[in-house]
């Protein structure tokens, strides 16, 4: 189970160790979250959605790269919610519950937030 708590904790340790502090504010995490995530958006670059479905049994080299960069993405997601004062679990719960009423269960619409 993820410990959200445990691993910005784990994060903030690691940052300290490195002298990384004064360069993780959050407009700085921001932009390495995109940068991250346009590192993950590449892996499935010119995959068909078939070939995408079946990364981990096609490609376990990929499969593992993409893993890495999931992990980058969530580094720096909890780094900026630990820096700004977010509760994670409390936002996503939030936010599920306003999705639920945004798009009921049984609408047609495939658009998700």
């Amino acid at each position: 189970m993820l410990n959200v708590e445990s691993l910005q904790h784990r994060l903030r340790e690691f940052a300290a160790e490195r002298g990384w502090e004064p360069y993780q504010n959050p407009k700085n995490l921001a932009m390495a979250l995109v940068v991250e995530a346009a590192e993950l958006v590449e892996i499935f670059q010119w995959l068909t959605p078939g070939q995408a479905a079946r990364i981990a049994q096609d490609d376990p080299a990929r499969h593992e790269h993409l893993g890495e960069e999931i992990a980058d993405v969530l580094f720096y997601l909890l780094s900026i919610a630990d820096r700004c004062g977010v509760d994670v679990t409390t936002a996503l719960e939030r936010k599920l519950a306003l999705n639920a009423v945004k798009y009921p269960a049984g609408a047609t619409s495939a658009k998700k937030s």
